[in-house]
This record gives structure tokens, sequence and C-alpha cells, in this order.
């Protein structure tokens, strides 16, 4: 079967097909501004917005024309429909007219609806039908979702479905959830032994224009670029300590290389920090044959002083990240200057003392490289079983009263 087509779904025995209109009519009762308001998130489908503190959308000033949502009510932001936003609301309140407010009939159980409708053939035909709005956004009319074909069993059997989704999804949701509180507590570990490591007391500090014997900030017009040719690293393409091209890869003409590196060429232990967007990212040159772009700037440590590793450690170090956003100017795009960078204070231990404590750094980093992406494929696997689980109950692939909990 074929997830993105609704054509392809099989109708079982004493399953019908229903137009969403029918099933689930839209309603629009308004002037119930003393209800609490709700939202619809893509993983929490419809809440108060009291409960969650990353709705930054301010509310009308109006609220008595907002839409009323009783309990059972499926409600979709039409913006975000493809994507699951929509849901079932078990709450009384008010939510914004942008969005659609539908009633379920007496022959549809509105939980069955809103794993139907989060299913994985459900979500892909709820996009083909919604327009693209760049830059990120697909809008849904009401008159391409109100004849929506719906798949639906016999009443009883929706509750019975729904009744198995509502407890395995829950379970499968939780343990997603402790794989995502694991990564970020590793993330916190982390964090606090690096903290340890570069906050022992040194005997001196000297400012970073006095730590190295190069510095070049490649400024002025970028050449043009290219489909191929000498990689480009921009500051987006630095990130976790590392030169990545995964997000993004241009290129600079070859014969376009020289001019423009002519403040000097990269050297293999190369330190790379970015000035602005973002601030701060930290790299360490591998592949010497790349061309840098503006606000990367490339720092040479001095060897007399400092060991090239010891400076990369140290500004990717709490203590580090610190001293560079004290120092950060700018209101939408963070940034630092030359003049307050070359100010910023370095710690200087002995080189034995760097040797250990970039070992230690090193070990720290290591433990934290290998298990969060563990972590992260468990959740993302765990995703996968919980979409797959939906999609084979609501389309009445499997009967729910003979399947295993996933518990």
């Amino acid at each position: 079967m074929s997830a993105g087509a609704l054509t392809d779904l099989a109708t079982p025995s004493g399953w019908t097909w229903k137009p969403l209109w029918a099933v689930t009519p839209r309603v629009a009762e308004k002037g119930y501004g003393d209800l609490k308001p709700l939202s619809v998130y893509l993983e929490h489908g419809v809440v108060p917005r009291a409960e969650q503190t990353d709705n930054h959308n301010s509310l009308g000033a109006d609220l008595d024309g907002y839409l009323r949502v009783l309990p059972g009510d499926v409600v979709f932001n039409k913006l975000r429909t493809w994507q699951g936003g929509l849901g079932v609301s078990r709450d009384e309140g008010i939510v914004s007219p942008a969005y659609f407010v539908c009633r379920a009939a007496a022959r549809a159980e509105p939980r069955f609806l809103h794993h139907l409708l989060r299913s994985a053939p459900y979500l892909a035909e709820l996009t083909r039908r919604s327009k693209w709005m760049p830059p990120s956004q697909f809008d849904i009319s009401w008159d391409a979702l109100r004849t929506l074909p719906l798949l639906l069993p016999p009443h009883d059997l929706q509750r019975r479905i729904a009744d198995f989704l509502d407890d395995q999804v829950a379970l499968l949701d939780r343990a997603i959830h402790h794989r995502h509180t694991q990564a970020d507590l590793l993330a916190e570990r982390r964090s606090s032994s690096l903290e340890a490591i570069f906050g022992t007391s040194q005997d001196s500090v000297l400012p970073l224009r006095r730590v190295v014997v190069k510095w070049i900030d490649y400024r002025g017009a970028t050449p043009t670029k290219t489909s191929s040719g000498v990689p480009l690293v921009t500051a987006k393409n630095i990130r976790g300590g590392n030169v990545t091209f995964e997000a993004s890869q241009e290129f600079i003409a070859i014969e376009d290389y020289g001019p423009w590196m002519r403040r000097g060429l990269p050297i293999r232990g190369d330190v790379l920090l970015t000035t602005e967007a973002p601030l701060g990212e930290v790299a360490q040159i591998d592949d010497t044959d790349i061309a840098l772009a503006q606000r990367v700037i490339l720092l040479r440590a001095d060897q007399a002083f400092i060991h090239a590793r010891w400076l990369y450690w140290y500004l990717r170090s709490p203590q580090g990240q610190s001293e560079l956003w004290q120092r950060a100017t700018g209101t939408t795009a963070q940034g630092i200057k030359a003049e307050r960078l070359r100010e910023l204070p370095i710690p200087i231990p002995s080189r034995e003392e760097q040797l250990r404590l970039m070992r230690d750094a090193e070990r720290a980093e290591s433990a934290w490289q290998e298990s969060v992406p563990l972590l992260n494929r468990s959740a993302a696997l765990m995703g996968e079983r919980r979409q797959a689980l939906i999609t084979a109950a609501v389309t009445g692939q499997f009967d729910v009263t003979t399947a295993r909990s996933v518990a």
C-alpha cells in the first residue's frame, strides 16, 4: 500500500467512506470571549494556551470574535494541518477565527478521527490538498478540507480502535519523551564536565591577540559561487565543533581561490571561529583544501604559549562561550567586533596541564557524542513505530482486539 494515496486503501468489510463535512461539519460559534484560549500543537493536539510556554503568538483584541470549542470538537490549524496541526479538544474554550472548528456527528468517534487524520495516508492527502505558502507552510481551504473522504468503521469499532491507540500511543509518547530527556541530561552533564575542566584556576591569562601568530578575517565581496571547485566554509557550515556540509555546500571557482585567500591559506590545526550568524561556533581545520567566507576568522595558535587544541577547546567551553557573548553587540543578530575579540582573555596553564585538561575534555565529548545519536535514533524509531501503528489501526490492516501491546 502506498502510504500517501487514499485510493490505495482497501475498504474492510463493514467500513464506509464519508466526506468530512458529513461526519464532522464545520461550526463557527462566536461571542464566548470569557472562555479560556486554546491552541493546536503538532505534538500535543488541542491544549489550553496557558499550559504551553512556547506560544508567542499574541491573542486578538476582541476575544468575542474567537470560535467556541467544545470537548470532542476537531480543530484544524489550517496553516499546519498538513503536518498534523489538528486534534480533538478535551476542553471547552476558544480558538483563533483562523482555525477550523468541526463538531463530530453522532456516527463518529472524535478520538478515532484524531488518529485517522494523523495517519500517514491522510497527512499525505492533506498536504496534497493544501496550497504552498512560502517559506515553510501550506494553507488548506475549507472547500479542500470538507470533501476529504474519511474511511470509517462502525461506531463501536471506532471506539475500540481509539481506546487501543490512546493507550499505545501514550506509551510510545512517554518512551520518546524519556529518550529526549536522557539526551538533554547527557548534554547538561557534558556542559558541567567542560565547565569543571576549564573552571580550574589558572596561573596566567593573556588576551587572544597575544596567543596567536596569525589572525585572518576574510573580508570583502565573496567570489561568485559555482557548482564545483573549492568548498566554501561559511558560518553555517561550522557546527558542533566541526566543519560540516550536511546542511548546505557551496563552492568558489578554482581560479578565484588564490585571490580570495590572498590574506593566507589555512593549515592543519588552525582554529576557526564564527563571529556572527551564529556567534561562537568553533572548529579545527583538518582538510586544508577549503576557502573561508566572511564572518569566519582563522586563528593560528602561538605554540610558545598554547596548543592549538587547547585554544579550540577553551573557545568551545562554557567559560569561553560566556566571555564571547559578554562582548557581543547587536540586537537582531549578535556578533563580536574584532577589537573586542582581540582582548578575549585566554587562560594559559602549563603545557602539561593543557594536555591533561584536553584529554579530560575529549573524554567528556566522546561520551556525549557516542550516546546522544543512539538515543535520538531510538526516539526516531519509536516515532516510526507510532505512525505505523496508527496507520495500520485506523485503516483496518489488523484487528486491534488481537494486537499485542507495545508495553
